[in-house]
């Protein structure tokens, strides 16, 4: 680390050794990038979304690659159920990751996130909960909650209502007015907004003349969505007092000192992830010297300095 360099930041009382922080959906648990290095130099990691009922998710093919730009992902909240992620999942956690973790919660009524929501804020491991608004990937739930600001506010105070530790919400860019939405999420008592979520797009296979992924559409994620996440985070931040995550098309550290200076006190990675599994430990290897070069000692004096 570079002398004089402070990577640190404070989330809702939960203090990171640096602010980045592996997207849902893109490190699981954590398990499999263990071996490729110690995980423990992240800020925290957000862990794979998780609902009451063990979900097999969205048939084949779920992936559909867009080139540089990035990847369209249906994989639609396959997960093993609350019960056994609590049961199976964080106790095998504990023996490699030594961090207060995010648990990343998903849901298809308010009773479910609520129910959820209760069980996961009595786990020790867990420092911050993040409430999952915004799946563009599944019917019948996710992005419908995150979509309608008295329906993502509901949801708010259903969770708040029997939590203690702070609650974000994650939001889709998918709406016509993301800050309507972050402010209704904000008076319903969410500690803090995480945006943004995937867009929601397609591709088609011209010599099938069908759609790649089995789902028809999902969500895109990658570099070519990071100019959107860091209007919306740079809005958010503008007109709501609560804490960003700043999430979307992250691939560097320069993206993350961006995403700061527009007003997120974390920044989470996600899609690199899949692409390079040393993505977020090269991220925090070049802050330092990213800060370096643009003058910055501490990276929480930067956050939302963007008028």
């Amino acid at each position: 680390m570079t002398k004089d360099i402070d990577l640190s930041v404070d989330l809702c009382g939960l203090r990171l050794d640096n602010p980045v922080v592996p997207a849902s959906g893109t490190f699981g648990f954590g398990k499999e990038f263990k071996d490729f290095y110690d995980i423990n130099i992240l800020g925290s990691f957000s862990f794979k979304g998780t609902t009451r009922e063990a979900r097999y998710g969205n048939p084949t093919p779920r992936i559909a690659e867009c080139g540089a730009e990035g990847m369209i992902n249906a994989v639609g909240l396959q997960n093993s159920g609350i019960d056994a992620v609590i049961e199976r999942e964080l106790p095998e956690m504990a023996k490699y990751f030594h961090k207060p973790v995010i648990a990343n919660i998903s849901g298809f009524s308010v009773e479910e996130y609520a129910e959820c929501c209760e069980k996961i804020d009595r786990q020790p491991q867990v420092g911050l909960i993040e409430v999952n608004v915004s799946c563009p990937n599944v019917r019948h739930g996710g992005m419908s909650f995150g979509t309608d600001p008295e329906a993502a506010a509901e949801v708010t105070r259903a969770v708040k209502a029997v939590t203690t530790k702070p609650v974000f919400i994650k939001l889709s860019p998918n709406v016509t007015d993301i800050v309507a939405i972050a402010r209704a999420c904000e008076e319903a008592g969410a500690d803090g907004i995480c945006l943004i979520n995937t867009l929601l797009g397609m591709r088609i296979d011209l010599k099938r003349r069908r759609p790649v992924v089995a789902n028809v559409m999902g969500g895109f994620s990658g570099p070519a969505v990071f100019p959107v996440a860091v209007r919306m985070v740079y809005q958010v931040r503008k007109a709501c007092r609560v804490p960003v995550m700043g999430c979307g098309g992250v691939a560097t550290a320069r993206d993350v000192i961006e995403m700061m200076m527009a007003g997120a006190t974390a920044v989470q990675v996600g899609a690199m992830n899949l692409k390079n599994p040393y993505a977020c430990k090269e991220i925090i290897e070049a802050l330092p010297g990213e800060m370096k070069r643009l003058g910055i000692s501490r990276l929480r004096d930067i956050i939302g300095v963007v008028e």
